[in-house]
C-alpha cells in the first residue's frame, strides 16, 4: 500500500544490480530516478523494469561528481540505496575482510554520493559478516562507514534483518545500515510474520506465519530438466495470498525454464529425499572427479541439496543453480522459482541469458567480455523486494 507522502521522495539506486532494493520502495510510492551498475545485463534488467530511470552502465569509480549532478540533477535524489559488492567480506570467502580487496573499499564511493547530493535518507545493505570485518589496525569496518556517514551529517543506525521475519519465504540474514538527516524513532521496521515449525507463536495477535518454500511456487508450471522458455502460461490458479501477490496481474509467466540436465544427474536427483545432498546419493551416482570416470572424493555438502517444501528455503546465492534441488521435481530451480522465493513479482523480468560459463574460466582464458551476471546471479544478489518495501513504508512514515 502507497503511504500518503506530502513530500514525492527520489530514489537513485547505486550499485543496483537488478533493481530488488528500488522496486521495494517504488511498491511504497517512491520514484525510481536513476541508478549505477557496472554490469551489463543486469543493467539491461533494471532499465527494463524502471523504463523512466536513467540507468547508467558504469563503474562508479569512473563517474566524477559532475557526471553524477548531471546525470541525477534534475531531479536531485532524497533517498540513495545501495548494495557495494560484498563478496570481499563474505563468510563464504576465504580472505574475508581482506583490506587489501578493492571490492572492500567501494562503500566510500556509496559515501560520496551522499556526499553530492545529501540526500534525506541513505540505506546500504551488505552482508552480515560486516559487522566482524577489520582492517589492518584492527578497526571494524562498520565503525568507518558509521564515523564516515556521521562526518557528513547524518544519524547512523545498523540492524541484522531476517527476512522470513517480513512474510518471504527464505531463510536470509543481511545488514542495513541506514543514515538519516533526521533522528529517527524507529530507524528498522519490526518483524510482521514468524516461521511456524511446530513450535507455539507467543504473539499470535501481531503476527502472521511465514510462507514456506511450496506456498511460494507450488502454482508454477511444473517441468522436467530442459522444459521450459522464457516466456510460457500459467497453468494453475493461485493458491494462496503469496502466490496472488507475486503474481498480480500478470499473464505471461517469465524465466521459467528449466536447466538442462544429463541421465545420471536426474536419476541422482530422484534418489535424494529432502534435506539431502550429492554426497547422500547412491555412490554410483555421486559426482565424478574433473575429466575422469571416478567418483570424486571430495563431498560438498552444499551442492545440490533438495529442500524442504514445507519450510522456507535455504539463503539464494547468487550460484543458486546448483546450490539447490526442486522439493519435488528432478532438477535443479528455474530462474523464475528462485525470483518467488526471493520475492520479485512475477510482472518482473530479468534479461541476459539464464546461467554463463563459470566465471574463474572466463577469466583463466581471457575472456573478460563475456563476464556477466546470469539471471541467476542477479536474482541471487539482489535484496528482497517485499523486505525493501517494508524498509520503505517504515522509514517514509518517519521523514
Amino acid at each position: 500500500m502507497n503511504l500518503p507522502n506530502i513530500m514525492k521522495h527520489f530514489v537513485l539506486d547505486t550499485f543496483s544490480g537488478a533493481g530488488g532494493f528500488s522496486l521495494g520502495f517504488e511498491k511504497a510510492g517512491c520514484e525510481i530516478v536513476g541508478a549505477i551498475e557496472i554490469d551489463k545485463w543486469a543493467s539491461e534488467t533494471f532499465a527494463h523494469n524502471h523504463p523512466n530511470a536513467v540507468m547508467l552502465n558504469d563503474d562508479i569509480r569512473n563517474l566524477s561528481d559532475k557526471d553524477l549532478i548531471e546525470a541525477f540533477g534534475e531531479r536531485k535524489p532524497t533517498i540513495v540505496l545501495g548494495g557495494p559488492p560484498c563478496q570481499g567480506f563474505s563468510i563464504c570467502n576465504k580472505n574475508a575482510g581482506d583490506p587489501k580487496d578493492p571490492r572492500n573499499t567501494l562503500f566510500r564511493d556509496f559515501i560520496r554520493i551522499g556526499s553530492v547530493f545529501e540526500p534525506d535518507i541513505l540505506i546500504m545493505e551488505n552482508v552480515p559478516n560486516l559487522v566482524k570485518a577489520k582492517t589492518h589496525s584492527e578497526k571494524r569496518v562498520i565503525d568507518i562507514i558509521t564515523d564516515e556517514l556521521k562526518d557528513i551529517g547524518y544519524f547512523v543506525y545498523s540492524e541484522i534483518l531476517q527476512a522470513t521475519d517480513y512474510g518471504i519465504p527464505q531463510i536470509r540474514k543481511r545488514l542495513f545500515v541506514t543514515a538519516s538527516k533526521k533522528e529517527l524513532g524507529r530507524p528498522f521496521p519490526p518483524k510482521t510474520h514468524f516461521v511456524s515449525d511446530g513450535q507455539r507463536n507467543l504473539f499470535p495477535e501481531k503476527l502472521l506465519p511465514s510462507p514456506s518454500l511450496w506456498e511460494a511456487i507450488s502454482d508454477l508450471p511444473p517441468l522436467r530438466a530442459g522444459e521450459g522458455s522464457e516466456e510460457s502460461d500459467y497453468h494453475a490458479k493461485c493458491r494462496n495470498e503469496y502466490q496472488l501477490q507475486m503474481r498480480g496481474k500478470n499473464r505471461t509467466l517469465f524465466n521459467h525454464k528449466a536447466m538442462n540436465h544429463t541421465k545420471r544427474m536426474t536419476e541422482r536427483f530422484s534418489k535424494m529425499s529432502w534435506g539431502e545432498s550429492a554426497k547422500d546419493a547412491p555412490e554410483h551416482l555421486r559426482p565424478r572427479r574433473r575429466n575422469s570416470s571416478e567418483i570424486s572424493d571430495k563431498a560438498y555438502d552444499q551442492n545440490n541439496r533438495r529442500m524442504y517444501p514445507h519450510r522456507p528455503c535455504h539463503t539464494i546465492p547468487a550460484s543458486f543453480y546448483a546450490n539447490f534441488v526442486h522439493p519435488y521435481q528432478h532438477r535443479n530451480f528455474t530462474a523464475r522459482e528462485g525470483a518467488r522465493i526471493q520475492s520479485f513479482p512475477d510482472s518482473f523480468r530479468f534479461m541476459g541469458k539464464p546461467t554463463v560459463v563459470s566465471h574463474k574460466l572466463l577469466a583463466r582464458e581471457g575472456r573478460f567480455g563475456e563476464r556477466h551476471l546470469c539471471q541467476y546471479n542477479q536474482i541471487g544478489n539482489a535484496v528482497p523486494p517485499m523486505l525493501a518495501h517494508k524498509i520503505a513504508e517504515n522509514i517514509l512514515r518517519q521523514i
